[in-house]
This record gives structure tokens, sequence and C-alpha cells, in this order.
């Protein structure tokens, strides 16, 4: 396989290497964690090469004699040579019993830079603090982006490849597949096997047909407004027996695993968060077609899906705006930045255009508004509200204001 050199996320380890901090790269399933780690072992060799590096590959039967955390311990212990800098790096840490004691011991000694990786079920954002004593720093690793889409086919017009990004997605596993068949089956399974696997295993479901069903509702309301209410009541009647608490704690499980993320609604104008009625992303988009089908694939809820990721990829925090019962595709959010976003695949048409930005000229603050749309052209405004080209916006990486 083809690989390519992933800067975006190499730059976050640059920034902590030889922090403190133990290091925790978490992400979706085949998301290119463990190829990360190893960029970034290559990384230290060549800026430190007289550094001591441990690693430990679980995935490898080599490692099998360190499946206790005892033993895991003993090993880096054993590896330690003082007067130079040790690096640890462990990947899929979670198949070692105890791995947090291990790792802890390890840190307390003061002696170590340590980089880890792990199922994505396993070793979840909100266990960290619960698990490691010391202070975590976690990089979230996505799919591939348009960006490097581009970058691993070698592809020059964007406009072209945009459209086909859309329908491939950023798993880039499946890059090596030669048909879309074979292409959706190798992403069906990697879906597959987060949910049979890691969420069945992590959290003992015994229904896991009303996983199943769940899963495919979900994909195929991406984008709309979902409540855990209404969720419920779309399978009363089946054969399942269930309520808002069971359907709301596997929607969690699904996002604790990286597979959906929420987002929140927010009322511009109370400048409040609303509880009810939550939309749903896929970690990547190409999930629904190999779920689903691409027989009646929506492009306008794929591209809102793919800036969503996007938009996370960058480190907003994100929500659905609700102004005077109009809806706002995106307020992101950045420390002192704020952003208003609708998306959409074509604005050609004068009652679409006037749909998409209505809203945005009834909010009454100065932060920027755009419309991110296929216009195949250089930005432009009206209004105040600026228009972009969504595959400029990918790749330029850049926000007006």
């Amino acid at each position: 396989m083809r690989l390519i050199k992933r800067d975006f996320y190499l730059n976050k380890l640059k920034d902590v290497m030889g922090t403190p901090d133990i290091k925790v790269i978490t992400g979706v399933r085949r998301s290119g964690k463990s190829k990360l780690l190893e960029s970034f072992m290559d990384y230290v060799r060549e800026n430190d090469p007289d550094a001591n590096i441990v690693h430990i590959n679980f995935n490898l039967n080599k490692y099998e004699n360190l499946l206790e955390y005892h033993a895991l311990n003993d090993y880096v212990e054993n590896a330690y040579i003082q007067e130079k800098n040790n690096f640890v790096f462990i990947d899929e840490v979670q198949m070692c019993t105890g791995f947090e004691k291990a790792v802890n011991s390890l840190h307390a000694s003061e002696k170590y830079d340590i980089y880890i990786t792990g199922s994505n079920a396993f070793l979840l954002s909100s266990d960290l603090a619960t698990l490691f004593t010391g202070r975590t720093f976690e990089i979230e690793v996505f799919p591939f982006s348009f960006g490097e889409f581009m970058q691993y086919f070698e592809l020059t017009d964007q406009y072209s490849a945009f459209n086909r990004y859309i329908q491939e997605g950023g798993m880039s596993g499946s890059y090596l597949y030669k048909t879309s068949e074979s292409k959706y089956s190798y992403i069906s399974d990697v879906f597959n096997t987060l949910i049979v696997r890691d969420i069945q295993r992590k959290y003992r479901i015994r229904n896991m047909p009303l996983m199943e069903r769940l899963c495919d509702f979900l994909i195929d309301n991406i984008s709309n407004q979902i409540s855990t209410r209404s969720a419920a009541a779309a399978f009363t009647g089946r054969q399942f027996k269930i309520n808002d608490r069971t359907i709301s704690a596997y929607i969690r499980y699904l996002c604790n695993a990286f597979a959906l993320y929420k987002v929140r609604r927010y009322d511009i104008q109370g400048k409040r968060y609303l509880t009810s009625n939550d939309k749903y992303y896929l970690s990547d988009h190409s999930f629904k077609y190999a779920r689903l089908g691409t027989k009646n694939a929506d492009y306008g809820r794929m591209i809102e899906n793919i800036v969503a990721i996007e938009l996370l990829r960058r480190g907003y925090e994100l929500y659905a705006g609700v102004l005077y019962k109009k809806e706002i595709d995106f307020v992101a959010i950045k420390r002192s930045e704020k952003l208003y976003i609708q998306v959409s695949s074509s604005i050609d048409d004068p009652d679409t255009f006037k749909r998409e930005v209505d809203p945005l000229l009834k909010i009454r603050d100065a932060y920027p508004k755009m419309i991110l749309t296929r216009t195949r052209q250089e930005v432009y405004q009206y209004e105040g509200v600026q228009i972009i080209d969504v595959a400029d916006w990918l790749l330029t990486g850049k926000n007006p204001g």
C-alpha cells in the first residue's frame, strides 16, 4: 500500500515531543493510527539518532509474551538505556491485560516519552483521565481528508477529484481494491468489525439485531435531527422490545467508538444549547454507501458529512444552529473564533439559494458567514455572506474573516 506523510498529525506529535504527557492516539478503526506511529518513530530516528526506541506492536505474535502488564512493564524497564532519550511506543495497547498499570508505572518513573494507540472501543476519550494517573495528550486521527485523498492518488483537478472523493471516501485501506464492489465490501467489513467485535465485546451487548437496525437507521438519517425517543419509535411494533434509554446507550457506544459524531443544536439568538434533536455524522461518509448502497445517494448530505468531519479535524467545537425557527447547518467555535456555515450540493436554483442564505443574513453579529457548495469558481460575496467552492475550502484550510 502506498503511504503518504500525514503532516497534519505528525506536526501535532512533534509539538508535544519531550513533554511529560502520555500521548494517546485515538480514532476510528483503520484510520491510520499505527502508520502514524511508525511515521513518527522514523522522525525520531532521523532527528535523534542516538535515541533509544522501545516499540511494541501487539498485532504481532512476537510480543505475545507481553500480554500481561507485569511482563510489559519489565520488558520496557529492561530495555531502558541511561543517558539516552528513551521513547516507548505501544501499538494496540488494550490487548495487554492491565495495560494502564504498566503505562502509569512507566510514566511515574519519569524516564520515558510514552506514545500509545489502542482499539477505539477500548481506549475512549472519556476513559483517559480514569485510566491514567498522569496527564494525557490525545491526538484524534480521522480517515483521509480530501487533501490527503488527492495526495495519495496524485490528482491535480480538484473538482473531478472531489466527485470521486464523495464516492470513495477516506478509508485508505479500500484504495487497494479495483472495483467499487470490493472497495465497499472492505469498508463494510471495517464497520461490521467495529460493531460486532469491538462494541459488542466492550459493552456485552446481547441484542445485536437491534444494534444493527439502529446503525442503519442512523446512517440513513445522517444530518437529520434525531431524538432517542423518535429513534425508539422507529422500531415500535417490530420484534424488538426497546425504550429510549436503550437507544441512547447504543448511540453513545457508537459515538465512543468514533463511528458517529454527535452535533448538538445551538440557539443563536438565546446563546444556549438545546437538549433535544441532535444530529449525527459518520466518521467517514463511505460507511453509508457500504452499508446502504449508492442507489439513493444524497450528495448534499454526503457533502455536509464531509464538511462536519473536516471542521472536527481542524479542532472546532461543532453545533447545529437555530435562529427564528430556521436551521443553520453548522456553528463552528474555536476559542474566540466562530463561523456560521451552510452546506449545499448546489445553489444554482434561486429558491435553493434563498433557503440557504436567508438564515445567515438574519444573524446580527460580525462573525464570518459562508455557504460551502460546488461552484467551481473563485470566492464571491452576497451581502456579506461568502460563497465558497467546497473543494477549494477543503484544500486551503482557510476561513473567511
